[in-house]
């Protein structure tokens, strides 16, 4: 039967389908457009089904709060390629789904692609990317954050999405989380986590397994090789102890004043608020990817393939 360019273009501004994939459908449809549309779900599906095994890298980090500050996300949208994150399809995505977890609250990842939006689930939203935008995406992770005492969070994004932040600090008293020297102190404390990447608030949290392993491979070091046991000992004590420190963020010398550690920071603030409760609770930092092999590819042996098929 014949296919009309109008048939073609309505079906296209349908589903957003290429126009020859739309002719192709509207064909074997023998031109019922619910069917074409059908028929192109189907297809894109099972594209979208193909790219998932791909891998997905690139994309970006995200952090957002509610107006109130009490309550917050940060979340891990991952693609193929920097050039779709940047995208108007993929940040629309990554708006939808921060907003649906602050909004519903899933408990984890799998209660998360189980919610409904607009009676689709956030699964089905992701799959319908994949096949319009043609790279394979997924969430990769999401934190929640629910502020229940006095205090506030706040949230930054650095360098387009690379590294997000989201840190929480209590307070004694509800007029200090509103002042303006809080809300100072809270980004700089971001601002802080974001360059220095810390993995703990204080030491209270490494768990002596991680203080095992640092011991670990201190003590298996070349140059301590030929020292004797107690000397080696002691330095490795004196490393470790060193090393911890870094990771810990109220130990930290402040990036805007290095004669000043984040414990003393917090602790003049306390005293100039006069709130001794004064301290930050919890913090997430995501950096883009980390943890994900990247596929490291030839772009000669690439063509070379494609002009095989």
């Amino acid at each position: 039967m014949q296919i009309t360019a109008a048939q073609v273009k309505e079906l296209r501004d349908k589903t957003g389908a290429g126009m020859m994939d739309a002719k192709k459908a509207l064909i074997e449809a023998e031109g019922d457009m619910e069917k074409a549309s059908e028929v192109l779900r189907q297809k894109g599906i099972a594209s979208a089904d193909k790219k998932s095994g791909r891998i997905a890298a690139e994309g970006q980090v995200y952090a957002l709060i509610t107006e109130n500050r009490k309550e917050g996300v940060v979340l891990e949208l991952n693609c193929e390629t920097d050039f779709v994150a940047k995208g108007d399809a993929f940040q629309d995505l990554l708006q939808v789904i921060s907003k649906q977890i602050l909004e519903q609250k899933p408990a984890d990842l799998d209660a998360l692609l189980a919610l409904t939006v607009d009676g689709k689930s956030v699964q089905a939203l992701v799959t319908d990317k994949i096949a319009s935008i043609g790279e394979n995406i997924s969430i990769r992770r999401f934190e929640l954050y629910n502020v229940a005492t006095e205090g506030a969070l706040h949230s930054y994004i650095h360098t387009g999405g690379r590294v997000a932040v989201l840190v929480e600090m209590k307070a004694g008293q509800a007029k200090t989380a509103d002042s303006e020297g809080f809300k100072v102190l809270i980004k700089d404390l971001a601002l802080q986590i974001a360059s220095a990447a810390p993995d703990f608030v204080t030491r209270a949290e490494i768990s002596p397994l991680v203080i095992e392993t640092e011991t670990r491979v201190e003590m298996g070091k070349e140059d301590l090789a030929n020292k004797p046991e107690e000397i080696r000992k002691k330095i490795v004590d004196g490393r470790v102890t060193k090393l911890l420190g870094q990771r810990c963020l109220v130990e930290q010398p402040f990036v805007k004043d290095p004669s000043m550690t984040i414990e003393e920071l917090v602790q003049s603030k306390a005293k100039e608020y006069g709130d001794s409760e004064l301290a930050v609770v919890r913090f997430t930092r995501y950096a883009l990817g980390e943890g994900i092999e990247k596929k490291v590819s030839n772009f000669a042996e690439e063509v070379a393939a494609a002009a095989r098929v």
